[in-house]
């Protein structure tokens, strides 16, 4: 395991609670390591969540699934699940259609293109990853999924439960 250095004694005025310590040392961890994702995304026109639907797509080709059952699978909440879902349309990696018996349900699917899309993606992404967090040991992130997966457990809906 790595050693970490000592939490530094806050000068000024401390944190309300360890919670808020830990929450906010969480947001600021999600904030740097976005930033890498987000420059990688950048380069081909795509946001974290167009890449994550895409994936998601992936992992049920040759199928499609409905609408919401994509927006509840995300990982972070799309507001706009249609814009989204417009947007990778219009660029054609994803396709949608209307069953003729409900005309109110639609079923969204990824395109060869879209395919294409995440085979590029596979390698930088790794790399990017590795950059992330590659310093730390195999054991330091299995400690760290189930301490993240033990944290968020009890606000999760268990339908959309992942690892």
């Amino acid at each position: 395991m790595t050693t970490l250095p000592p939490r530094q004694k806050r000068t000024g005025r401390p944190f309300d609670s360890l919670e808020q310590e830990v929450f906010l040392s969480l947001w600021r961890t999600y904030d740097r390591l976005r930033a890498l994702e987000e420059e990688l995304f950048g380069r081909h026109d795509l946001t974290p969540q167009q890449y994550n639907a895409l994936r998601l797509l992936c992992g049920e080709h040759p199928n499609k699934v409905r609408t919401l059952d994509l927006a509840g699978r995300l990982v972070s909440r799309a507001p706009d699940i249609t814009r989204l879902l417009d947007k990778l349309e219009q660029r054609g990696f994803v396709e949608r259609d209307r069953p003729a018996d409900n005309r109110r349900v639609v079923h969204v699917g990824i395109t060869e293109a879209g395919l294409a899309l995440l085979r590029e993606l596979r390698q930088p992404l790794r790399e990017c990853h590795v950059r992330q967090l590659g310093h730390l040991s195999r054991t330091e992130l299995n400690e760290l999924i189930a301490l993240l997966r033990a944290a968020r457990l009890p606000h999760e809906d268990p339908s959309s439960r992942w690892r």
